[in-house]
């Protein structure tokens, strides 16, 4: 069986992991059944309607209600809330005889063996012999679940374990037992990667599998090391958090959104399960935790764990911290010191995690960064061949299941394996003998770098990481020398078959001169030497936008020459990438916001991951799109015309200016096309980490068909009138009070260009005259004391202002 083959699943429980797996599985395209249970007593609600337990609005009410959430969920569950008919739902009662109809039959109930037996008891009685089966549990015995199934089912069984929220967390664990079939192992990973675009780690059938053994660990011995150093929780958090490259919600953020009972709860699996005295220990109830939920003070689904939301004065929430030592709340703490301050300064994780450990090791927080870091490596590496077959399956569970920057391998070469062993034992700490025989061997790394990644494989030296299917790692061919060109901003990299690849590389891949440079370097280069280039890179977002910072600056000196220098070189270089004599294919991820937009615009194909965020945001820094973006919005909305028949530009145009004046951008790459920022060739795939292979082959095959760059477009506008129909609808916001004055006159601004200025509906315009109108309105908005406080307080906060 292929993962193709699979087109309909059923999902057993609705709650929040069901429900969030059955979204994804529509999110893949495959029509999904939602059962839960029959309810055995009515709501109020139902009562009033005069329902009874035998009606089926009743009967179906949990899986039904889960169904109706998702079009409305924060985060969005699904690509695109239309995908909620994918959707069926049902109780398993009355609907028993719809898992005899699915291809991949998913068990999510609650985390309780007993139950989960009898719910896979009842999955046997109804499913197709040779039907996948597989259970999400966070770290139950996978094998004492299938006990009592027959031989067949336990081939085609094993345990997916998916993070919450499923959409968004990539690490998928898949998780046979020794009954499941090699053919079972490598479908569900094959099905998982290239159906629903996760990245899969096989685990063993070990108490909570690889990334909730080390990560709970990990979260325990920071807690013990908060107490025993006396830190605060904000300066454990300080620590742990992205100064050690791990996420903002650090330690005590993540055990308040985990929920602490629900840590109690993983603590006691591993405890309980294990068969090692020193390990048992290790996994002890921490007695504040006890304390904390005992008072049902439980995190943040209680309001109140180790921080605590409280609604101040007008309605506003703000946040308290627990005193460890009193356990109450008070006002948060500002934390600061020379340890944290030259983490932060540091670039990149592994130069923050070597700052940690080089500073004063005598300041506690030093002390308190080095006792857990080594806890944590010693810890991850006495679990190798127990938890996992590699050093390599461990970090990527942590990188992907709690995004860790660097998994703890990746961490121990980062800080020096060698130097780093040797202050172990100065301590007296006992080091793992692969560990030690690796280091006699005459090895100083775990890793290492090249354009295929390798890693320690026990007497056997290195071996090669299996890289994800379809994925190209851009970092691993830089390592192998394969750049071709490079500014500081952006390098052009050698991606096979006579294609590269341009990758931005600046602080949040913000566009400013020296990548702009790179892309009139990179086209006189391609133009060259090579059939075609593609628009991606590795870094947290494609592109955030062009560099706020200078533009403020150069608008606040009223050094308005250098401005306006700035935007035309902006716009010629988008126009060099559209004219490029090769083809361009675009592939963003995430955040691709503004110029970032409008650096995938010139592009003959975009090919979009599904997690990515696209829009033309600039009103909401109080400017319009000027680098080429409102110009591609009028040829899309006259393209658009043309296509309904040559009729009117209004249509189109008033979708288009809508998107931009309100600076939506999408919740995923499919909304993108929603929004109407794609052409009819863009398009999205679901394995994300492929988007840079995908984009190649598209190249080659634009090579291959012969081709010929697009001419230079004339462009029908809707001239002064069309413009007029714009204005209006501003002006009716304004009236209303939906927007501001400010806005009013960004949307006013916005409607000239869009609209082609003060022509004659359906003129025919150049690409030039529409680009001359972008710089100078945008001009024109950067002399706006409004706008540079617009401008000021994103920079400032991340957060756009209204004024």
């Amino acid at each position: 069986m292929k993962a193709s083959s699979i087109r309909s699943a059923a999902v057993i429980g609705s709650g929040v992991m069901g429900a969030g797996i059955a979204a994804h599985l529509a999110n893949a395209g495959m029509r999904v059944a939602l059962l839960d249970v029959a309810p055995t007593s009515l709501t109020a609600e139902e009562e009033r309607k005069g329902l009874t337990l035998a009606d089926a609005a009743v009967r179906n009410r949990l899986a039904a209600a889960a169904i109706a959430r998702m079009p409305k969920a924060q985060p969005p569950q699904l690509y695109d809330p239309a995908w909620v008919k994918r959707l069926t739902p049902g109780n398993l009662s009355d609907h028993h005889s719809l898992l005899g109809d699915a291809d991949w039959i998913v068990e999510a109930v609650v985390e309780r063996l007993d139950v989960k037996r009898e719910v896979l008891g009842m999955i046997e009685s109804a499913r197709r012999p040779g039907t996948l089966v597989t259970t999400n549990t966070s770290g139950l015995s996978v094998a004492s679940m299938a006990e009592g199934r027959s031989h067949e089912f336990r081939m085609h069984f094993a345990a997916t374990h998916f993070f919450n929220p499923p959409r968004y967390m990539k690490l998928v664990e898949v998780v046979p037992t020794e009954d499941t079939s090699p053919e079972t192992v490598a479908l569900l990973k094959e099905l998982c990667e290239t159906r629903l675009g996760k990245g899969v780690v096989v685990a063993k059938d070990t108490p909570n599998f690889i990334a909730n053994r080390i990560g709970t660990y990990g979260m325990l011995v920071t807690l013990a090391d908060t107490l025993r150093c006396g830190l605060t929780v904000e300066e454990a958090d300080a620590l742990t958090g992205p100064a050690m490259g791990r996420p903002k919600t650090a330690t005590f953020r993540m055990l308040d959104l985990v929920g602490l009972d629900t840590l109690l709860h993983v603590v006691d699996n591993v405890r309980e399960r294990s068969i090692d005295e020193a390990e048992r220990l290790m996994f002890q109830r921490p007695n504040i935790l006890v304390s904390l939920v005992a008072q049902g003070r439980l995190g943040e689904k209680s309001g109140s764990g180790f921080y605590c939301k409280l609604r101040g004065e007008g309605g506003r929430s703000r946040i308290e911290s627990l005193n460890l030592q009193t356990l109450v709340y008070g006002e948060p703490i500002r934390v600061s010191s020379p340890v944290i301050d030259g983490a932060k300064a540091a670039k990149g994780a592994a130069a923050k995690a070597k700052a940690l450990l080089s500073a004063d090791p005598s300041h506690k927080h030093a002390e308190f960064a080095w006792s857990t870091i080594k806890k944590t490596l010693l810890y991850a590496a006495s679990q190798v061949g127990a938890i996992a077959d590699s050093i390599s399956d461990i970090d990527r569970a942590m990188r992907w299941g709690f995004n860790w920057e660097l998994g703890p391998f990746e961490l121990w070469d980062a800080i020096g394996l060698e130097s780093s062993v040797a202050r172990m034992k100065l301590e007296g700490e006992a080091i793992p003998e692969w560990v030690e025989a690796w280091l006699a061997e005459g090895h100083d790394s775990l890793y290492k770098e090249g354009e295929h990644k390798r890693y320690y494989a026990g007497k056997g030296g290195y071996t090669a990481e299996m890289t994800e299917a379809d994925a190209i790692s851009l970092a691993a061919l830089q390592a192998s020398g394969r750049t071709v060109l490079s500014t500081p901003g952006a390098s052009l990299i050698d991606i096979g078959d006579d294609v590269a690849c341009l990758a931005f590389h600046s602080p949040n891949n913000a566009i400013g001169g020296e990548i702009l440079t790179a892309i009139r370097q990179s086209v006189q280069e391609v133009s060259r030497n090579w059939r075609g280039l593609v628009l991606a890179n590795e870094g947290r977002n494609f592109c955030v936008g062009a560099n706020l910072m200078l533009l403020l600056m150069e608008a606040q000196n009223g050094d308005w020459e250098e401005v306006e220098d700035i935007i035309r070189f902006f716009q010629d270089s988008m126009l060099r990438l559209k004219r490029l004599d090769r083809p361009v294919v675009a592939a963003p991820h995430r955040m691709t916001l503004g110029g970032g937009v409008e650096a995938c615009l010139p592009a003959d194909q975009i090919i979009l991951s599904p997690e990515t965020y696209f829009g033309l945001v600039e009103t909401g820094v109080g400017l319009i799109p000027a680098g080429g973006g409102c110009k591609e919005a009028a040829a899309l909305a006259a393209s658009r015309a043309r296509a309904a028949g040559g009729g009117d530009l209004q249509a189109p145009l008033n979708a288009l200016f809508e998107t931009i004046a309100m600076a939506k951008a999408s919740t995923s790459g499919h909304e993108a096309a929603k929004l109407g920022l794609l052409r009819p060739q863009d398009r999205v795939i679901m394995q994300q980490d492929a988007r840079i292979a995908e984009a190649k082959r598209a190249v080659l095959e634009l090579d291959r068909a012969g081709y010929a760059p697009p001419p230079e477009e004339r462009i029908a506008v809707a001239g002064r009138e069309g413009k007029a129909v714009l204005k209006l609808a501003v002006q009716a916001l304004r009236l209303s009070g939906s927007i501001s004055e400010h806005d009013a006159l960004i949307g006013a601004k916005l409607a000239h260009v869009m609209a082609g200025g003060d022509v004659k509906p359906g003129c025919e315009v150049s690409e030039q005259y529409l680009l001359d109108l972008e710089c100078e309105a945008f001009l024109s908005l950067c002399g706006e004391r409004k706008t540079q406080e617009r401008m000021s307080h994103m920079l400032t906060t991340g957060k756009p202002l209204r004024n």
